[in-house]
């Protein structure tokens, strides 16, 4: 709808005139009682049962006593098959808890929009008493509107020749703008966790395009990593992966992570002193790793969606439930600062621990034996010459970029 000529001379910012542009986002959101006139207009626009109040005292008071405010969610690449497996975990309250009522805010594009109201559809008939609001749209500047936490997923996928650098310069387009509207609508204080890939390279270009929130709330995805590898280690070493603690992902969501087996525990013991087979940790443990996700679809052909979203959980439930004593997680965070002397300005898989509070500090107790320094600056030059490829969108004069005709280190099945 194009804006008339009072709205041009008048001269209305960005937000103003995203609110009469064609662009605004289909919505399905709940309004509180008692209606208002406001509301009353807020429920036209809205449809289906998030339009209606919601009334707590249509459930028993032993829970919902103890609900907290609602978290807004912000979820890219909603209607894909990572979050069609993401969205029904984060609405039922198996990330956020049993007491933390949810609003879901869903990006998609101007071909998927019909595919978002049938995610809307599918949330309306799943009945979760703690999915409080469903919106949906494909203006990010709109979607992320006041969001706690951003999650990523939405990202092109590889084409058939393409190159790794070509891959980062597309999608960096795309975090780009989405770092801008983070930037100007999210919360403040928004958690971000770039699913989309090149996940570690994504997270840095959203972030750099996004002052005004912390750079320490960016992350990028390397649970899935971290739980193949403890899937490996109890493999091996015949114990259930329950058993398995400290494990570890350093450097980059590619062929060149490193998952740490030096620290790794199985059954309180370091990971080497139960498997006596230190061959198989540094010739085979790693490709394991890392080539899973093309072995899962060699078998079925498909790509890693379910485990993804799986992942993309334990992550949040890693920031928002304290660490176990002794225990860590691997997620990818801005490197500034860290105490194992990786160079500042990468997001690069650390070992973590949190108080459940959503912050988070890197360990500071891991040992680094030379085996592992070589592998770990492996991977943070590989991320320094992406960081280079993409300087051109975080604001970096004079870089180039060294990846054309690069070996691919991407991992397989996640294109």
């Amino acid at each position: 709808m194009a804006l008339n000529m009072k709205q041009q001379q008048a001269g209305l910012s960005r937000k103003a005139a995203r609110s009469v542009s064609s662009r605004a986002p289909v919505v399905v959101r709940a309004v509180a009682a008692p209606v208002a006139p406001a509301a009353e207009a807020e429920a036209k626009k809205a449809y289906g049962v998030f339009r209606l109040s919601y009334d707590t005292q249509n459930e028993d008071a032993s829970l919902t006593r103890s609900w907290k405010k609602t978290v807004k969610v912000a979820v890219t690449g909603a209607s894909g098959n990572i979050a069609n497996h993401l969205l029904f975990m984060l609405a039922s309250g198996e990330v956020y808890g049993k007491d933390q009522p949810i609003a879901l805010q869903l990006l998609g594009s101007e071909r998927s929009k019909e595919a978002l109201e049938g995610v809307a559809m599918e949330l309306e008939d799943s009945l979760y008493p703690l999915l409080r609001e469903v919106s949906i749209g494909t203006d990010p500047y709109e979607v992320f509107g006041d969001a706690d936490w951003a999650l990523m997923i939405g990202a092109k996928p590889r084409g058939p020749g393409m190159e790794r650098a070509d891959l980062l310069q597309q999608n960096g387009e795309i975090f780009q703008v989405q770092g801008r509207a983070l930037n100007e609508s999210a919360s403040r204080n928004c958690k971000v966790l770039v699913v989309g890939n090149p996940c570690n390279t994504n997270a840095l270009i959203a972030m750099e395009n996004a002052p005004n929130i912390p750079r320490k709330n960016f992350h990028a995805l390397t649970r899935l990593d971290e739980n193949r590898a403890k899937c490996q280690l109890a493999l091996k070493s015949g114990k259930f992966y329950t058993s398995v603690s400290r494990m570890a992902i350093w450097g980059n969501h590619s062929t060149t992570q490193v998952p740490d087996f030096v620290n790794a525990r199985i059954g309180g013991l370091p990971a080497p002193d139960v498997i006596r087979d230190m061959k198989w940790f540094r010739e085979e443990f790693t490709p394991k790793v890392a080539l899973r996700g093309g072995a899962l679809i060699k078998k079925w052909g498909r790509s890693s969606a379910a485990s993804t979203a799986v992942s993309v959980a334990d992550a949040i439930r890693a920031l928002v439930v304290p660490t176990a004593p002794g225990d860590c997680f691997s997620t990818g965070v801005i490197s500034d600062g860290n105490p194992y002397g990786v160079r500042e300005g990468l997001i690069f898989s650390f070992p973590c621990r949190s108080k459940g509070d959503g912050d988070y500090e890197i360990c500071d107790n891991f040992i680094v034996d030379e085996w592992l320094r070589a592998k770990i600056r492996a991977s943070e030059d590989e991320l320094q010459k992406e960081k280079e490829c993409v300087s051109h969108l975080i604001g970096m004069m004079g870089g180039s970029c060294a990846l054309r005709g690069a070996e691919d280190t991407t991992v397989p099945g996640e294109n």
